[in-house]
């Protein structure tokens, strides 16, 4: 061989040299970085597969990527999308799910299609006029990647922007690669089971607990085993390194604008509940799903808060500009329903005795008018019936159980952790 000829080959390695030396790069920092946020919040070890680098770059080099993401979608301390274009990674466009790319957008509000300023990259709104993304979308799509912090309840929509995803790719013949992030509340598995198609809207169209206790990539292997798609789609998930269902997780960003705190994500499964109810889970204040209030409850109650108009977080929040009593769970320890592994329906039932409008306490639901609001959001009228009926917590948990059994069961199949 000349060395003429070996010259011409070491010149065409010198792109993919460069590129594996830049992916190393960027792995070693967002390691280091993510190691740093971890040890702040005591996420010591946990390293999610976004920030497992070496494990996928190959995979999407040479690809025109669709990112489904949002403002949790990091690599150590940085977007998501930032980091693959700087990797050289090609994002076709992005796919923004409830709150919006950046999370900014208020609860419920549909948001719209737009060019990232930064990138120039398209991005697809899966919250407004479709949730799924259309063939046109995909035509120039290679393969999809979902990479969305979750909180592991149904009535968080994040799991339903899973599914639209994997139908679409499933229609279209996409691969869909799952960059997996830990479940902060994976350690429970509670709440009654929906059954009834009637309870489907888009606040759940699943047939799991309140809280399912599985992580995006264990959901979306449920998704697919259990028949919710026509056609199956092809996964392929990046495992969280160290992580097991039992482990406590600090969350490095907030997955939402209303959970915008530890305490928040974690009350978030026992106070969502409420907003079926007449009263305030904290929208329209710094302290949303952390404090509980009606300007009803005054004399039965001295925590005082007033919501506001938020934009944002909150535009028209519950009881807005009105003074509300109630519950201050700011520093409720958080470990007692660790221990428990189970929601906490003490609350829901203090508050619906001290109620004194009790026929009103359960608001009607606005696109299903003979179905309240706070039955969609639990996925029956069990739960509604038994507390009006003053059923005892411990009897109301006892008719919850052999629902619970037997969805142990199914997801005890598609679970990737311990």
């Amino acid at each position: 061989m000349t060395v003429k000829s070996t010259m011409k080959q070491f010149e065409r390695l010198i792109p993919a040299i460069l590129f594996t030396l830049l992916a190393m790069s960027q792995f070693k920092c967002a390691a280091q970085s993510g190691s740093s946020n971890q040890s702040k919040s005591g996420n010591a070890g946990i390293i999610t597969g976004a920030d497992q680098t070496d494990k996928y770059l190959p995979y999407l080099k040479g690809k025109r990527v669709g990112l489904v993401a949002n403002q949790s979608s990091i690599i150590g301390n940085k977007s998501s999308v930032d980091s693959l274009v700087s990797l050289g990674i090609k994002i076709a466009k992005v796919f923004g799910p409830e709150h919006g790319f950046r999370g900014n957008a208020s609860n419920g509000a549909a948001v719209g299609n737009e060019v990232d300023a930064k990138t120039g990259i398209p991005i697809i709104s899966l919250y407004g006029k479709n949730q799924k993304p259309t063939k046109e979308q995909l035509a120039d799509v290679d393969l999809m990647v979902f990479d969305i912090q979750d909180v592991g309840c149904r009535y968080y929509t994040n799991i339903n922007t899973l599914e639209y995803v994997m139908e679409a790719c499933a229609e279209n013949n996409k691969e869909l690669l799952i960059l997996d992030r830990p479940n902060p509340n994976g350690y429970v598995v509670d709440g009654p089971v929906m059954t009834d198609d009637r309870y489907k809207s888009a606040i759940g169209i699943h047939y799991t607990p309140m809280t399912h206790g599985m992580t995006i990539g264990e959901f979306a292997q449920y998704l697919n085993g259990e028949g919710y798609l026509a056609k199956q789609c092809k996964i392929t998930v990046i495992k969280v390194a160290n992580y097991n269902h039992d482990l406590p997780y600090v969350l490095p960003i907030n997955p939402s604008p209303n959970l915008n705190t530890q305490q928040a994500v974690m009350l978030f499964p026992s106070l969502c509940m409420f907003e079926g109810t007449m009263i305030n889970e904290g929208r329209g204040t710094k302290m949303p799903f952390t404090i509980l209030g009606a300007p009803a409850l005054e004399g039965k109650y001295s925590f005082s808060y007033k919501p506001v108009s938020i934009p944002g977080m909150s535009e028209s929040p519950r009881h807005k500009d009105a003074v509300c009593y109630g519950l201050d769970l700011r520093n409720f320890d958080i470990d007692q329903l660790r221990k428990s592994r189970q929601i906490n329906l003490s609350w829901l039932i203090e508050l619906y005795n001290a109620y004194p409008d009790k026929a009103n306490f359960f608001t009607p639901g606005r696109a299903n008018q003979d179905i309240s609001a706070f039955d969609l959001r639990i996925g029956t009228d069990q739960l509604r019936k038994q507390i009006i009926a003053g059923v005892s917590e411990a009897e109301i948990r006892k008719s919850w159980e052999p629902g619970l059994q037997k969805f142990k069961a199914i997801r005890a199949k598609y679970l990737l952790y311990p």
